[in-house]
């Protein structure tokens, strides 16, 4: 299955790109998509991952809802996912 990730701000950055495509196998979950985005990218994965967790500042979505530490969530067709990293205004 065809699945994309939209990266922002410093995200995006250290991937080359706001948006990447990676393939998972048909009920595959958003762990092991991110997965194949990080083994991928590692200019990436150096910044999202700390301990072999994800670092505490960076999001992990599912159609718009942020997924927390819950990445067992599986994924269908159509599905969008998105890294973000802390937001911050005034």
């Amino acid at each position: 299955m065809h699945v994309e990730w939209k990266l922002f701000a410093d995200l995006a950055e250290h991937a080359d790109d706001r948006t990447v495509a990676v393939e998972v196998a048909s009920g595959g979950t958003v762990g092991e998509a991110l997965e194949e985005l990080l083994s991928d990218r590692p200019a990436l994965a150096d910044r999202v991952r700390t301990d072999g967790g994800l670092a505490g500042d960076v999001s992990v979505l599912k159609n718009g809802a942020d997924l927390g530490d819950d990445l067992d969530d599986e994924l269908e067709s159509g599905d969008e996912l998105a890294l973000l990293p802390p937001v911050s205004g005034g």
